[in-house]
């Protein structure tokens, strides 16, 4: 009777210390191998302390986690975090009483925040005007040149160019060995944003979106139709590969030596380690020295963490301590290894390099020593609501290039009239 008892007395301590937990949902849009490393963070910071639970729910992909966090917050039935893509950004951040700055949380329950923690290019995409860091950077990644360095060998060119009249210089020899000189995944992104940002050009009124909501957008201009003349021309010749709007099918055309050199993200670089049998490198995204002499910092895509407002104390303290394991330097440069992100903080980025890690990866730095380029007016980032949709409107008017259908001022114009009805529309809905 006596063991019954004890035994009792422990199942009835062991009931009370777990509903003492404070439980957080986080809903997030990784999959795959990035879902893997996502359920090891969580389960390395529960075991980090006995306080939380973290329990991480993969609700689809980018645009199914946002449907999935608007119809919760509806519902009121909103989580506590949910990872939020580049092109949602605004529409989270401008929807009333959604979400706490991430930067308030944590001034509030931890002690305090320091924006220049974040290393250059990642700091200030999902901050506001001011620089406050609404959203929590965690997925962080930049566009960068993938080249084969087989295939260079072979045609003679000792190094990838840095810029696009390089790139010219050299497409013809890489055509005539029989390959496509590049392919590209996710224009919207590499060939129009991020351009933006490497040229320092403005890409829409209202400081990018990050002033007003009541804004134009600017990609109708010299800079990006004489770029797209020059894309559809390497097209024409032979030297520019198109695979379609799949990210993976552009990607593919690099991995199956189709093309010599491929446009994608730092944090594919993971992926093509285990996917490529030969060697290739990583550099800078080129740039066009007729426009600027020295390059600026490119600004980071991916998604962030946003903390839903509506939750009691205890659950907003809890959700604040994990961000703040989240930025350690110890669990970014973890994500960094696994994944190929970049990490986000300065520290977990001198982490790496006191440990030696790109000593034996290089490669792996390039995406960080981008971000930290020096930065211009023009290189933050943006703030446009449903750019999801303009996005669309973009790609639409780029296949129409390719295809002949328009020409590069008709799809200029065309992304113009389209996309500022779309910004017209998402500041009558936010006022």
């Amino acid at each position: 009777m006596k063991s019954l008892a004890l035994l009792t007395a422990g199942l009835a301590t062991f009931a009370t210390a777990s509903l003492a937990q404070t439980e957080i949902q986080f809903w997030h849009a990784m999959g795959g191998r990035l879902g893997e490393v996502v359920e090891e963070v969580a389960e390395k910071y529960n075991a980090s302390q006995s306080d939380y639970v973290l329990v991480p729910t993969y609700k689809g992909g980018y645009e199914d986690t946002m449907t999935a966090g608007i119809a919760a917050f509806r519902a009121k039935q909103q989580p506590n975090l949910i990872q939020i893509f580049d092109a949602g950004a605004a529409t989270i951040i401008n929807a009333p009483g959604a979400t706490i700055p991430v930067a308030d949380l944590l001034t509030q329950y931890e002690g305090g925040f320091n924006g220049a923690d974040f290393i250059e290019g990642v700091r200030y995409f999902y901050a506001d005007s001011d620089g406050k860091m609404i959203g929590m950077p965690f997925n962080s990644s930049t566009p960068l040149l993938y080249y084969n360095k087989d295939i260079l060998a072979e045609v003679g060119i000792d190094a990838p160019p840095s810029t696009w009249e390089e790139f010219e210089a050299m497409a013809p020899k890489i055509k005539e060995a029989g390959y496509q000189a590049l392919a590209q995944s996710h224009s919207p992104w590499i060939f129009s944003e991020n351009f933006h940002s490497r040229h320092n050009l403005q890409l829409a009124t209202g400081n990018n979106g990050y002033d007003s909501t009541d804004v134009e957008i600017l990609y109708n201009n010299d800079a990006m139709k004489m770029h797209w003349s020059k894309v559809k021309e390497w097209l024409d010749a032979g030297y520019y590969g198109f695979y379609g709007r799949g990210w993976g099918d552009n990607q593919d055309a690099f991995v199956q030596k189709k093309t010599a050199m491929w446009l994608g993200s730092s944090g594919s670089f993971g992926g093509l380690k285990a996917s490529t049998d030969f060697e290739f490198g990583t550099t800078y995204l080129p740039y066009w020295s007729s426009l600027i002499e020295e390059p600026k910092s490119t600004f980071i895509g991916g998604a962030a963490l946003f903390a839903m407002a509506g939750k009691s104390d205890e659950e907003n303290e809890a959700t604040a301590d994990f961000l703040k394991f989240l930025s350690s330097s110890e669990i970014q440069y973890f994500w960094h290894k696994e994944t190929g992100y970049v990490p986000i903080t300065n520290a977990a980025y001198d982490m790496a390099k006191a440990d030696g890690y790109y000593g034996t990866t290089p490669d792996a730095e390039i995406g960080i020593l981008q971000l930290s380029q020096p930065g211009g007016e023009w290189t933050k980032g943006y703030r446009l609501g449903f750019y999801v949709q303009i996005r669309d409107v973009m790609y639409n008017a780029f296949d129409d290039i390719f295809s002949g259908e328009a020409s590069v001022d008709e799809a200029f114009a065309a992304i113009e009239k389209g996309a500022n009805e779309l910004l017209v529309r998402f500041d009558a809905t936010v006022k």
